[in-house]
């Protein structure tokens, strides 16, 4: 009895173990069967697909093999797309193809592989194209996209890493060739032949910003190791982010010329790193904790060095945060926008017919935040600064030192501006004045075109109710002679004619 009850668990106990097995084995294929079919490893020859209008934000089209990173739709503006590569647990979209337009997020767009890479719309046309003849589009492991071509051995033809959006990856190389732009296209990152150049484009629809090609550079970093330096003529440096903890820039060979440490500097394998060009013209590194992305350096430190931390016409203080150029108007909600300038201070100058009117706004105690790499004149005094300002329609404003005698001249509209404690430094500045004027003479000239036009119409009809008047009044006339035997007044003067020789006749 005893030993049937034994043989009876043991035989429980083993179905038991088979069952949880069975279970857990099934629940593993699922699982992977349901991972696969949605999100396949290679898009082949023929592939075409439009984007689901019931997604929200993100469709996946495509992933790396162990589910890091995904290619597919990316939702902008609600009816709008972009083909991007994202890092799935965070969301984070770390590149996005380089489109001049967006495409509708429509059935009518399609991304379509038939060798190239394609993003097109059946009404507008094509979007972009990788232009090349591959064989299969995949994902590496370190999220860059492959275009390859199959025949016998694997040659890359494409890959994302060589056309970056604002991020780069680990052991990703960016060349002269290349260039960051943050999200909102106001700022790019981009090599030089000794420095890394960070450029801010404010004047949007104008080219007097210094560098007409990439903006007003902002900060300019140079190599700093003691040992080695950039040597003219040696070939183009590029830099890499290296999985140690270090963004280092090369010339020749594996040795960097300069190392910018961060925070984890020689602690490896803490997970993914990246480092991204953010909205506000500052480069932040990240590293992946499996749980949330965490700040591991920021090029710029401090805030009040950022190009425009406090908005337009706005004043950083040190340590104590933003106010604004104009004393009489409080910071409200990040900004210090003037009303005439809120649909302006993205691009114009001063040399329209309608733009050539403004105050002027002077603030002591002030100064640039990047002067050291500006470009600049000495004048002999603060009038003869304002007067070089002046009188040269793009300009915006100047800041002149008493002191050294240095004055900078602003050919883009006025950003953030730092305080200082010395009064002997003083900015001049445009400030446009009646943004609404332009409209306000427009919409006058229609007025007054309108009005002119309403006048002539009633003169036409008065004239014209004249005119019906007058031969009325003619018919009425015409008409009452004959009903009372007078006749026309043709016939009237005849008549009298008559009578006077038919009166001198019997006279006679």
């Amino acid at each position: 009895m005893a030993r049937q009850l034994i043989i009876n668990t043991l035989c429980c106990s083993r179905w038991t173990q088979l069952t949880l097995f069975l279970v857990t084995l099934l629940s593993h294929f699922t699982t992977t069967a349901t991972y696969h079919s949605g999100a396949p490893h290679e898009l082949l020859k023929g592939f075409n697909t439009a984007p689901d209008l019931s997604t929200s934000s993100f469709q996946t089209l495509l992933s790396d093999s162990v589910g890091n990173y995904s290619l597919g739709f990316l939702r902008v503006n609600q009816n709008q797309l972009s083909l991007a590569v994202i890092h799935v647990p965070s969301k984070e979209p770390l590149w996005i193809a380089n489109t001049n337009k967006l495409a509708r997020w429509s059935d009518q767009t399609r991304i379509i592989f038939d060798g190239s890479l394609v993003i097109s719309d059946t009404h507008t046309g094509l979007f972009w194209s990788t232009y090349t003849d591959g064989d299969r589009v995949r994902i590496s492991n370190t999220s860059n996209l492959l275009i390859e071509k199959v025949t016998g051995t694997i040659s890359i033809l494409w890959q994302s890493f060589q056309f970056p959006y604002n991020t780069l990856m680990e052991n990703q190389n960016f060349t002269s060739a290349m260039k960051l732009v943050s999200s909102n296209a106001i700022y790019s990152m981009k090599l030089g032949s000794n420095f890394i150049g960070f450029y801010a484009k404010f004047n949007m629809n104008s080219s007097s910003d210094h560098d007409t090609v990439h903006g007003e550079l902002y900060l300019k970093h140079n190599p700093l190791q003691a040992k080695a330096r950039v040597f003219e003529g040696e070939g183009p440096i590029w830099v890499i982010l290296n999985p140690d903890g270090y963004l280092g820039m090369y010339q020749n060979g594996s040795t960097p010329v300069d190392v910018q440490p961060f925070s984890t500097f020689q602690q490896p394998g803490l997970g993914n790193r990246r480092i991204r060009l953010e909205p506000d013209g500052n480069l932040i590194a990240y590293f992946w904790t499996g749980s949330s992305w965490v700040v591991d350096f920021k090029q710029i430190s401090d805030p009040c060095e950022l190009p425009s931390t406090c908005g337009s016409y706005g004043l950083c203080q040190p340590g104590k945060g933003c106010s604004c150029l104009d004393d009489r108007k409080e910071y409200i909600s990040g900004s210090c926008e003037i009303p005439g300038n809120r649909k302006k201070v993205a691009g114009g100058d001063f040399c329209g017919l309608f733009d050539r009117k403004y105050r002027v706004l002077r603030k002591y105690g002030v100064e640039l935040p990047y002067k050291e790499i500006m470009a600049y004149t000495r004048k002999s005094s603060l009038a003869k600064c304002e007067s070089a300002c002046e009188e040269v329609c793009t300009c915006w404003g100047a800041v002149y030192s008493n002191t050294s005698g240095f004055c900078y001249t602003i050919d883009y509209p006025i950003q953030t501006l730092v305080a200082v404690e010395d009064e002997t430094k003083m900015g001049y500045f445009k400030v446009k004045e009646g943004g609404g004027k332009k409209k306000m003479v427009v919409w006058l000239g229609v007025g007054i075109g309108l009005l002119c036009g309403v006048v002539l119409i009633f003169l036409g009809v008065m004239g014209l109710f004249w005119k019906r008047a007058a031969r009325e009044k003619r018919r009425y006339v015409e008409e009452e002679g004959v009903a009372r035997g007078v006749g026309s007044y043709r016939d009237l003067g005849s008549t009298k004619l008559k009578a006077l020789e038919l009166s001198q006749t019997q006279s006679s």
